[in-house]
């Protein structure tokens, strides 16, 4: 099956294609199959590989299949070319099993949408470049996906583009990712510079590895900081972190395929993807997991006083993205992706079921206006209240076996200021998810009478992808049961063949304070199972608490919030404001660009570029109006001219002589 790797970003290909010619002259079930069947075939693609993969050695786990040469040029070619190994088949499940069920919920909650034929058509194409990105062989092919995601979330974040908060929404992505991209770019330049410069003219991941060890400590250093410019625009991390908010103009299940299964995930997968570059520089880790960390705890403190259930879980999506970078910056690459996964399920789901309850609120986003939903709309409770304890990071779900994960490698690496930030943006998580969850279904019902009346579940085609992820949620931490539990970390061990032995990378040893996890664990094996069971048993703790603090605020004792915002009301003012940073970055940004622009318009090109333009014609046709009074057509006035040019001539030979 490895052979076909090529047919897993073809047929969301084929299914745009097909959609985007035919989808206005053919019926709306017509549409939804070809999308949604499209993407299924591509999981089916994965899943025969994974397979595959499962019955074959480890060392086996790796294969390249090149279609043709895309750009060559003396020693130097690009193909256009997959590569299929334990990394990518994993993100290729993700991406395709995700989107799957988002691309089947959307057949339902898009269904009476003027634009259900374009919006599917940009689904599948958003699909298809992130799977490029994922399978590519090479760096300019990721690069390909890397922009095409870009694109494509510009386009369905301005989906309703007559309201101009979406347009403006999806311009705001497009030009804050294209600030990240540069980055990105200049650092595929230097690495080619670099390689090149030892003779190795190259930009495929197999034949840069090899070969990485030709690259000077400094270089490395610069190339993979680039490299995480590109992903701090492409994954929300502080600072391009502003556009992800925004990014909930969009319809709801879009919001779902970004922060869930594609575009986000795109900046985590890139350093996991080049984690032998970022393991030889050692400061650049340091500052990915410590820009993860504080990414993680400032989104999560925003979370605390936004009102909006999308923008809630947009900035929970930020501080998720966060943890994963505090994993891959400690090294442990695994945990990481283990993450991704996870996320992937319970954020889906979170994000579905958020549709799920604004299509049972008449469109109503504002959690102040909901409450005492659980018992009308009971499948999209139980499914959204199953993701919320994934999240939180209770034992048995999910997201427990991957943010502990997380945790553990983070404590380990002697990264104690990046764990202790992480470990109390854990509790922060579970007291801002479930503020949500109780808010919105638990209480008295605060709608108007006229939504109340309307308050419905929804239907199968949106309730059964919603009981899928809520399963996934459920039980897909499973197969990362740590060694302390009595597991074998499975998800670790299939990932060896690409970031190599289970173990940790510490950061720059000028940052690095081991000593102080070393004293907590000892150097003994039966000291660390000691040691990571009691950091366990804390961050259970810390969730426990973070969700009693919910508990009492917005059920036990639910005048406190108002008591709070009343006492702190300058804080709090702060915090529902994001911290002003948007204001920020209009002031210091926006407004002095616009100033720049308004320079260069009026007195670059207006005065200068077209004073020149103008200034030479204005020249011109007064040497010409000049030329007319002489040039009349009389041919007196012409032999008068000849004698008197004569006369001067004459005159001034006599004169020198």
């Amino acid at each position: 099956m490895a052979d076909y790797i090529w047919l897993i970003p073809v047929f969301p290909a084929v299914g745009f294609i097909i959609n985007g010619l035919l989808g206005k002259k053919t019926s709306r079930t017509f549409v939804a199959w070809v999308a949604c069947l499209s993407i299924f075939l591509s999981f089916l693609v994965s899943a025969a590989i994974f397979y595959e993969f499962l019955h074959l050695p480890p060392a086996s786990r790796i294969f390249e299949k090149d279609i043709f040469d895309w750009i060559t040029s003396g020693e130097f070619s690009v193909p256009i070319g997959f590569r299929i190994d334990a990394l990518s088949v994993i993100m290729c499940l993700v991406v395709t099993g995700v989107g799957f069920l988002i691309h089947v919920y959307s057949a339902g909650y898009m269904h009476d949408d003027a634009g259900f034929a374009r919006y599917f058509t940009y689904l599948n194409l958003f699909v298809f470049m992130m799977l490029l990105l994922v399978t590519g062989n090479n760096l300019l092919l990721m690069f390909v996906g890397w922009e095409g995601v870009g694109l494509c979330s510009y386009l369905l974040i301005g989906f309703w583009y007559e309201k101009d908060s979406a347009s403006n929404a999806g311009k705001k992505a497009f030009i804050v990712n294209r600030i990240g991209d540069f980055g990105f770019l200049l650092g595929i330049f230097l690495l080619f510079v670099s390689l090149g410069s030892h003779g190795v003219w190259t930009l495929k991941f197999s034949e840069i590895q090899p070969h990485a060890h030709l690259l000077s400590a400094s270089v490395v250093t610069l190339i993979t900081l680039l490299f995480f410019v590109g992903a701090t625009g492409k994954s929300a991390q502080i600072p391009l972190y502003v556009w992800l908010p925004d990014a909930m103009e969009g319809p709801t299940p879009v919001s779902s395929l970004i922060h869930a299964a594609t575009m986000v995930t795109a900046g985590v997968y890139m350093i996991a993807r080049l984690n032998f570059l970022y393991s030889m520089a050692p400061d650049t880790m340091f500052v990915v997991a410590l820009i993860g960390a504080l990414t993680a705890m400032f989104a999560a403190s925003i979370g605390f006083a936004q009102y909006d259930i999308k923008r809630v879980l947009a900035y929970s999506t930020i501080s998720q993205l966060g943890f994963m970078f505090v994993a891959v910056g400690v090294g442990a690459y695994a945990a990481g992706i283990f993450h991704l996964m996870t996320h992937a399920f319970f954020k889906g789901l979170l994000f579905l079921g958020a549709g799920s309850v604004m299509h049972a609120m008449s469109g109503e986003l504002d959690m102040r206006n909901m409450g005492g939903l659980r018992k009308k709309i009971p499948i999209t409770y139980v499914t959204f209240f199953i993701a919320c304890l994934a999240i939180a990071g209770i034992p048995g779900f999910s997201g427990f076996f991957s943010k502990d994960e997380i945790l553990w490698k983070a404590f380990s690496s002697g990264n104690m200021v990046v764990w202790l930030i992480a470990a109390i943006t854990a509790g922060m998580t579970a007291f801002y998810m479930f503020r949500l969850l109780l808010s919105t279904f638990h209480g008295q019902c605060r709608a108007s009478e006229e939504v109340k009346h309307h308050i419905h579940e929804s239907p199968k085609i949106m309730t059964v992808p919603l009981m899928i992820l809520a399963f996934l949620s459920l039980v897909g931490g499973y197969v990362g049961v740590p060694h302390i539990l009595g597991g074998e970390n499975r998800f670790e061990k299939f990932l060896e063949p690409v970031f190599g032995p289970a173990g940790h990378t510490a950061s720059a040893s000028a940052w690095n304070l081991d000593f102080i996890s070393k004293a907590w664990a000892g150097e003994g094996a039966a000291h660390n199972a000691s040691s990571e069971l009691n950091l366990m048993i804390l961050s259970v703790v810390i969730a426990f608490i973070g969700i009693y603090i919910a508990y009492l605020f917005y059920i036990k004792k639910p005048d406190l919030p108002k008591q709070f915002v009343e006492k702190f009301s300058g804080f709090y003012h702060t915090v529902h404001h994001k911290y002003f940073v948007d204001e920020i970055y209009f002031t210091l940004f926006v407004r002095s660009l616009l100033g720049i622009g308004r320079f260069l318009l009026r007195v670059v090109d207006e005065r200068i570029i077209d004073g020149m333009v103008n200034g030479t014609g204005h020249l011109m046709r007064g040497i010409g109006s000049i030329i007319r009074r002489i040039e009349t057509g009389y041919v007196q006035g012409y032999a008068f001219g000849m004698i008197l040019g004569a006369i001067i001539v004459v005159g001034y030979l006599i004169w020198i002589g």
